[in-house]
């Protein structure tokens, strides 16, 4: 700034400072004392409805955003539940395919034993990592058939009533990541027939 600033911004401030605003009425004169405390009890009104108003809105504005925060965090979550279940889905025909290759014991005993221990260590790695993912293997028999878990394929006579609906066989094995069943068990059932 120049003198010539200073001394302009210098003069504008000290006229402000002697000047007072007086409420006046139409004809330029002072208000009545007592109209002046209606004006102001008026404004004082006005400024705090207008704050309860601003306050309203602004605990509106933050509430809509904690719940926009919890919606986000629930849509993550389901998000990376399916990403995960569909790469299970994408991951169950190779698991298929190791359990059939176990299962048939006659063929798998004929393998080279450090090539079938190898793939059995790859074949238990993919479980545990599955495992650790949080995805578990519906494969336990002799324990009571539960439809929501099962899939019954074929009922199988027992005299023995204590093994009335639990599972015979493990037909395929089922796959759930929590409580979310991706592929229900196929499995055989006994039925007790007297």
């Amino acid at each position: 700034m120049n003198d010539e600033e200073i001394i302009n911004k210098t003069t504008e401030e000290s006229i402000e400072s002697d000047i007072s605003y007086v409420d006046s009425n139409e004809d330029g004169e002072a208000l009545p004392t007592k109209d002046v405390v209606k004006k102001l009890r008026e404004d004082l009104k006005q400024v705090r409805s207008d704050k309860e108003e601003y306050l309203t809105g602004w605990q509106r504005a933050k509430a809509d955003y904690v719940n926009l925060q919890k919606e986000m965090d629930q849509v993550r979550a389901n998000t990376s539940l399916l990403t995960k279940e569909k790469i299970v889905e994408n991951l169950l025909p190779a698991l298929d395919s190791f359990d059939m290759a176990f299962a048939n014991k006659d063929a798998w005993e004929k393998v080279d034993q450090n090539w079938r221990v190898g793939v059995e260590y790859i074949y238990q790695q993919f479980i545990n990592s599955l495992s650790d993912s949080g995805v578990e293997k519906i494969d336990k028999s002799n324990i009571s058939f539960d439809p929501n878990i099962h899939q019954s394929m074929e009922s199988v006579a027992t005299d023995d009533e204590s093994k009335d609906h639990t599972i015979e066989k493990i037909i395929q094995a089922g796959y759930k990541i929590g409580d979310r069943v991706i592929r229900p068990a196929r499995v055989n059932i006994y039925e007790y027939k007297k």
